[in-house]
């Protein structure tokens, strides 16, 4: 269901991983931002910024690997794939 308004911050980057196989257009639109692909793009690399994830293009959110947050020094990540 596509968001009424646009999203910011994590609520953006978790909504554009969850709908980035469905590519940029749909993605935007789920999003909350329609049919502005510009703006799109650049509040999520703003948002992937502010949380230290490399962003380039939608792609780089679908990847397969565990993820892991750096808090301070300190790295958070799961031991297995299927396990935190």
């Amino acid at each position: 269901m596509a968001s009424s308004t646009r999203l910011t911050g994590l609520d953006l980057v978790d909504c554009a991983r969850a709908n980035a196989k469905q590519g940029i257009e749909e993605t935007a639109m789920l999003c909350g931002y329609g049919s502005d692909l510009n703006g799109f793009r650049s509040e999520l690399k703003q948002a992937c910024e502010h949380m230290r994830i490399e962003f380039h293009e939608l792609s780089d959110l679908i990847k397969g690997e565990s993820i892991s947050v750096g808090l301070d020094g300190v790295t958070v990540e799961p031991d297995s794939s299927g396990e935190l």
